[in-house]
């Protein structure tokens, strides 16, 4: 009986792990449309580039931290209990 446990509870938390990293699928396709919105004002202005560049570094770096965020949570839910 306790082995069936411990595998439903390992099995509960590489579940857990993987719903934790469809959130990548959320930030890579912010990222996505960040950067092609980054690119498309430029293209519209180039004159305003490096204006811009500060501000869609911050976006895409708050993006990245989502993803980052979902990797850590995940990597947690697959070590806990051991």
């Amino acid at each position: 009986m306790e082995v069936e446990t411990e595998i439903v509870k390992l099995g509960m938390n590489h579940l857990g792990a993987g719903i934790a990293m469809l959130g990548t699928i959320g930030a890579g396709l912010g990222l996505g449309a960040h950067f092609s919105s980054w690119m498309q004002g430029i293209a519209r202005n180039p004159q305003a580039a490096d204006k811009m560049n500060g501000p869609g570094f911050i976006g895409l770096a708050m993006i990245e931290a989502v993803a980052l965020l979902c990797f850590v949570i995940a990597f947690m839910l697959l070590n806990a209990g051991q």
